[in-house]
């Protein structure tokens, strides 16, 4: 019998995080996202929790797991913006209308509990982290820290009533076919930059907790006014630069300073889905933490994860310089490539940016809406 659990347990937790190894064991695309960080994401001590709250459910036919959801209230999200909205995120389900339909009739009543009357999703649980749901681009794996999901997903979402919010866009960069010419005006956007007093450094990763504050400053700023954006507590961008730190390269973190006051920066990491997608139901123990730290040099890879510009310093050069020197960067080494994204598809300016160093559109992720 066709049914919903609410997670109540650390065994149905354990069950909540490892469904979908299940569900992709039999496709080659899939990477299992690491288990220790899925757990810290989905429990109390996350610093998410200060200020919001979740509810996971399994659905259940029989004993057998088909299904997983989370219902969020974001508290953080709606006093930004003024609205009413709940989120769902971490859904994972077998081809089944009916099973889908008990998930997101779940999490719908739980945020309308709330005082909701909307439910956006997927995100995991906020737009800050893994969120949006693959509606192109299947036949590569996903790089760190995107999501992946089966093609029918959308299809069981519209069938339930869910309407298309937005598309988050990702562009391939192979550095062989990249237009270079960023990379050539470097100097001369760089004397141009220094003459109006801003230079550009790579991050300190000794300095690394000075340097944070500055970059986070310039990141709740930069995108203020982009749709479903909400600044970061101190402690959450805390929380995610510590995990950033274990696989960060200072080539490839990079940041614009005016008289000593970040203005700009670049965050570019190795694409570590290379080396997870080997490793069996996200398990760093017993050996994998050390297949993470001893293969990292194997990457070929990066995924520009973020880059931003304070209103005030755009269109000055400095983010065809941030870009320029990543390319610059990767020469002489084994990064052949990457991804900068997720791009809003409504970002037309930074959008044509990446296409003029001819990166091109290979995946495409969809946020859904629903009026409760």
């Amino acid at each position: 019998m066709k049914h919903i659990l609410p997670v109540t347990s650390k065994k149905d937790l354990t069950r909540f995080i490892d469904f979908p190894h299940d569900l992709y064991k039999n496709d080659k695309n899939y990477v299992p996202e690491i288990f220790i960080g899925q757990k810290d994401l989905l429990t109390p001590k996350h610093p998410f929790y200060e200020h919001s709250s979740i509810q996971l459910f399994l659905a259940l036919d029989g004993e057998k797991i088909t299904g997983r959801i989370a219902a969020i209230h974001n508290v953080n999200h709606n006093a930004f913006t003024g609205g009413k909205d709940g989120f769902f995120g971490f859904f994972d389900c077998i081809n089944d209308q009916e099973t889908a339909d008990m998930l997101f009739n779940s999490a719908a009543d739980w945020v309308r509990s709330k005082g909701l009357t909307t439910i956006l999703g997927p995100a995991n649980p906020t737009t800050n982290d893994v969120c949006g749901m693959l509606v192109e681009g299947f036949d590569r794996p996903p790089v760190a820290m995107m999501p992946y999901n089966a093609p029918y997903y959308a299809d069981l979402l519209l069938k339930h009533g869910f309407s298309k919010k937005t598309d988050l866009l990702a562009y391939e960069l192979n550095v062989a076919e990249s237009n270079d010419r960023s990379v050539k005006l470097i100097s001369t956007i760089e004397g141009r930059l220094k003459r109006s007093g801003i230079v550009i450094r790579k991050v300190d990763v000794k300095n690394f907790k000075d340097e944070v504050p500055k970059i986070r400053e310039v990141y709740n700023k930069a995108w203020d006014k982009n749709l479903g954006f909400v600044p970061m507590t101190d402690k959450e961008f805390d929380y995610l630069a510590k995990d950033l730190k274990m696989i960060l390269d200072p080539n490839y973190c990079l940041v614009a300073e005016k008289d000593g006051v970040v203005v700009g920066f670049v965050v570019a990491i190795p694409d570590i889905n290379q080396i997870l997608i080997k490793m069996k139901r996200g398990r760093l123990l017993p050996t994998g933490i050390f297949k993470l730290l001893f293969q990292k040099k194997n990457i070929t890879r990066l995924r520009v994860l973020t880059l931003g510009v304070l209103e005030g310093y755009r269109k000055m050069g400095i983010e065809a310089c941030l870009y320029g020197h990543i390319i610059k960067n990767t020469y002489g080494t084994k990064i052949t490539g990457g991804e900068c994204s997720w791009m809003l598809e409504e970002n037309y300016l930074m959008n044509h940016a990446i296409e003029q160093i001819n990166a091109r559109l290979y995946k495409r992720y969809r946020l859904f809406e629903m009026d409760l």
